[in-house]
């Protein structure tokens, strides 16, 4: 199995709900939606909520941070890659964060 940390959100959810043998139709019924809008978003065709994320992360017994980390990675990915100064917007992004970081202590 890949390195869960290379997969698209909706790869990683496929596969913790393929892992757990759950149909597709049952995870949608706990989430309270259309089992096709739920196929749609493990085939990266539509995206999830943070509210969808913390719900996922208690059907499936996982740690939020793990899944809330690829949702947002996965945010970050889409909006900045076809940007050709996309890597060095993220090194300053980091640069910043520490910044900040110290600036409220």
């Amino acid at each position: 199995m890949p390195k869960q940390k290379h997969l698209t959100f909706g790869e990683h959810i496929r596969s913790l709900r393929e892992e757990r043998e759950l149909p597709l139709r049952k995870v949608a019924a706990e989430l309270e939606m259309d089992p096709s809008t739920l196929g749609k978003i493990e085939r990266n065709e539509r995206d999830a909520s943070r509210e969808m994320v913390m719900k996922l992360a208690k059907i499936f017994g996982v740690d939020e941070k793990e899944l809330i980390v690829s949702f947002l990675s996965d945010r970050i990915v889409y909006e900045i890659q076809e940007e050709h100064l996309g890597k060095e917007a993220l090194k300053v992004a980091e640069e910043k964060i520490q910044y900040l970081k110290k600036k409220s202590k």
